[in-house]
């Protein structure tokens, strides 16, 4: 069993502000935009969109708060999930954590190598399937190389990210906005707020802040424990919010000049159609910034979590098994079958529907019990068979994860009661998320607590 899961206290020196570089070079990527865009998708007005987005980027709150887990607990996020779920209880929401992770990390490397082959393109070099196999491989390496970064070099490495590029969005937003139809925005009729708005939010909710929830504890944890938690909370949550805030409204903005967004094959090459011809380079090499920076995270967390299941490698294995998962998977979404990558993020939407349901828990527990008694080492480490299933947390989860799937479809599940205002939308996360921790309350009253 491991035992030395805990961070050296020689190495939580970091500042709040870190965390703000970190957290907002994850955000600054075109999803942001899409994520506008579907929000408009939901016949809702200008200022119902704009509420909507304002409320989704919002929820980066959660990351922000459970940030405070690492600061408390001196480790990484599902190494502290172990107090919650068991030391072996833990295994599955872990694995679903990892595999979350990895699979989106791949997802932006296939849509990176897409961006840097028409950036190749744009600069007259022939692109066929000898550079997209160079693309993607040097997108890969680029992606490994961040995992070998000490703490201190991955902060500078994202703060870069954060400024120099999140200052070129910001100018790229800039031209677009210069081409927005006023009119025809403010001329969009009111939607309904219960099947249009609620909806809307809950995609906006589950693809920003449960989604990187999972990995707040992982960087908090190098926070010095006399930082101030509203200084930790604030920071996470406005590295968040701002980016995920203004790329939204823009992306609410382009759709009333670019009213199929949505169904275009590569939204990436649409807007950059919309902008001067001299700003396309840059405005590529920014998109491209945007999809390698949350891989960066992305690589860091699924490495810890497969320490976390105990499989035992060193460093150099463990990133080099997630470069053959990277290359593999981009391999076969490139030259074998374009259309597995939609099913692939069906997949990943299911495994966001478990994992909405463990964030729940660890919050509910957090808020109830370790925000005030901390993470004692019995708990983490499974010492004489300590804490090897915590059922409370098992059942809460299980039974919240259920109920979730029970209102959610994708294109190979149908829920019984995904329909009407929970077809197609991420309802039913919510209700997982919701479900979950209401489970945890009353069954903590339930099971004998006398361990916790």
């Amino acid at each position: 069993m491991q035992t030395n899961i805990f961070v050296d206290k020689k190495e939580r020196t970091g500042k709040p502000h870190e965390l703000f570089g970190i957290w907002m070079a994850t955000q600054i990527g075109i999803l942001g935009l899409i994520y506008g865009a579907i929000i408009v998708s939901y016949e809702l007005s200008f200022i119902q969109s704009i509420l909507a987005a304002f409320v989704g980027a919002l929820s980066f709150i959660l990351v922000g708060y459970l940030s405070l887990s690492g600061k408390i607990g001196g480790t990484t996020m599902f190494n502290l999930s172990r107090a919650v779920f068991g030391v072996h209880g833990n295994y599955i929401p872990t694995l679903c954590g990892w595999i979350n992770l990895v699979g989106w990390m791949c997802v932006n490397v296939v849509t990176a190598t897409l961006t840097l082959l028409t950036l190749l393109g744009i600069l007259g070099i022939n692109t066929n399937t000898f550079t997209t196999i160079i693309a993607l491989i040097i997108l890969a390496i680029l992606i490994a190389i961040s995992g070998f970064l000490s703490q201190e070099s991955l902060v500078k490495l994202q703060s870069f990210f954060t400024y120099v590029f999140g200052l070129m969005t910001l100018i790229v937003l800039g031209f677009l906005l210069l081409k927005t139809n006023w009119d025809l925005l403010f001329a969009l009729p009111s939607g309904n707020w219960i099947s249009g708005f609620l909806p809307a939010v809950s995609i906006i909710i589950a693809g920003t802040g449960i989604s990187w929830a999972i990995a707040a504890a992982d960087y908090s944890v190098y926070q010095d424990p006399k930082n101030s938690d509203f200084a930790i909370i604030l920071s996470t949550t406005l590295a968040g919010f701002i980016p995920l805030f203004i790329l939204m409204s823009m992306g609410i903005l382009m759709t009333s000049t670019v009213p199929d967004f949505l169904s275009v094959p590569n939204p990436i090459d649409v807007i950059g159609s919309q902008l001067p011809t001299w700003m396309t380079i840059p405005y590529l090499i920014t998109a491209l910034v945007g999809l390698v920076a949350p891989s960066v995270i992305s690589l860091r967390s699924a490495r810890v979590n497969l320490s976390t299941l105990n499989i035992k490698v060193n460093n150099f294995t463990a990133i080099s098994i997630h470069v053959i998962i990277m290359l593999a998977l981009g391999i076969y979404v490139l030259f074998i079958s374009d259309s597995f990558l939609s099913i692939f993020q069906s997949f990943l939407g299911l495994i966001g529907i478990a994992l909405a349901g463990w964030s729940a828990v660890f919050l509910t527990d957090f808020v109830l019990f370790r925000k005030k008694f901390g993470y004692p080492e019995k708990l983490l480490t499974g010492e004489n068979n300590f804490n090897l299933y915590n059922y409370t947390g098992i059942f809460s989860w299980f039974l919240g994860v259920f109920l979730g799937f029970l209102f959610t479809n994708c294109v190979f599940f149908d829920g019984p009661f995904a329909n009407g205002i929970f077809y197609n939308n991420s309802l039913g996360m919510l209700i997982t998320f919701i479900s979950s921790g209401i489970f945890y309350i009353i069954l903590s009253k339930i099971f004998n607590s006398e361990d916790i």
